[in-house]
């Protein structure tokens, strides 16, 4: 599961069903109304665009060997 901690920080996520490799493809979006809110864009591939959320963040976690 990814937190909002590593959300933060990290460029490349797994998706655990699948194992497929996400990377970051932008800033974290942030909310001070909503602090255990994030969304953080991701892609996968060269067409496959997404958002990783406070709701879906159990789906995914980091990559361990981030480069």
């Amino acid at each position: 599961m990814v937190t909002k901690d590593e959300a933060m920080i990290a460029s490349a996520f797994v998706e655990i069903a699948t194992g497929s490799r996400w990377r970051r493809n932008g800033a974290t979006k942030v909310w001070k109304t909503r602090p255990a809110e994030f969304r953080v864009p991701v892609k996968f591939g060269l067409y496959a665009y997404g958002y990783i959320t406070d709701l879906n963040a159990h789906l995914f976690t980091v990559e361990e060997n981030e480069s």
